[in-house]
């Protein structure tokens, strides 16, 4: 059994990673606008990550014994001033999910709920993950940001980008 405390901080950040994903839809949006179908690509992935990621915690806290409970998602941002912009962006929201993730661990400590805090590791391990590849784009696009061509080729290579859902526990 999930204590009160842990359930509902699990479920504000179940809230938190569906506006994850809300936030990189709107990002999609504001690619496909700007005929950068391979930016757009990238967050459509990005999007699908976020949606995994919230029903990894709902599916927990059901396991656990807790009572999901939704809540409104805020509107994301619309408009950005240019690619770069919108991954500075991405990486300063990766970092402040990186905090949450960390602030339910050490509320898992704090509880002493050790299946809490071994099921939270993966998240640990996810936002290294996530940081580096938001930054990775970051310095690519800082790079290119006078090259047009160079902006095309880094277009070209995130539309190579592909969903693969995590690994089920034990594969």
């Amino acid at each position: 059994m999930i204590s009160k405390k842990m359930e509902e901080a699990l479920n504000e950040q179940v809230n938190a990673e569906l506006f994850s994903a809300y936030f990189y839809l709107s990002m999609e949006s504001w690619f496909k606008s700007k005929n950068l179908n391979g930016f757009a690509n990238w967050m459509r992935v990005q999007t699908q990550e976020e949606m995994t990621h919230a029903m990894k915690i709902y599916d927990f806290i059901d396991e656990r014994g807790g009572r999901i409970t939704l809540k409104a998602i805020e509107g994301p941002q619309t408009e950005w001033d240019s690619p770069l912009a919108v991954f500075e962006a991405v990486y300063e929201h990766e970092q402040k999910v990186t905090g949450l993730i960390n602030d339910l661990v050490d509320l898992s400590i704090k509880e002493k709920d050790h299946a809490t805090n071994s099921f939270l590791q993966w998240f640990v391990s996810e936002q290294v993950e996530e940081e580096a590849s938001a930054d990775a784009a970051v310095q690519q696009l800082k790079m290119v940001e006078s090259a047009p061509g160079g902006m095309f080729m880094l277009d070209r290579e995130l539309g190579q980008r592909v969903f693969t859902p995590p690994a089920a526990e034990g594969e």
